[in-house]
């Protein structure tokens, strides 16, 4: 016989399983509520903004591509005419 918290037997029986279930359906539930609450407090910048600084990061981000592309042919042509000379 199961007896609950309370002390009493039979009526009011609920698993610890069938809680936990509903506390993390409670929980998933709270952490999308609360989630879209923060985002409608967020500012968000202009459109404008929002499309200068991403081109922004895209030119950098090329930018250093084709930088660290120059110095590794650089690295290795040294690389070669040194095995070159070596051999």
């Amino acid at each position: 016989m199961v007896r609950s918290r309370s002390g009493r037997s039979g009526q009011g029986k609920v698993s610890q399983q069938a809680l936990n279930k509903a506390g993390q359906q409670a929980f998933r539930f709270r952490f999308f509520t609360d989630t879209f609450a923060e985002l409608r407090r967020v500012t968000w910048p202009p459109k404008e903004q929002v499309i200068r600084l991403t081109i922004m990061v895209l030119a950098i981000s090329a930018a250093i591509g084709v930088f660290l592309a120059s110095v590794d042919w650089i690295f290795s042509q040294i690389t070669r005419l040194l095995l070159q000379i070596n051999t």
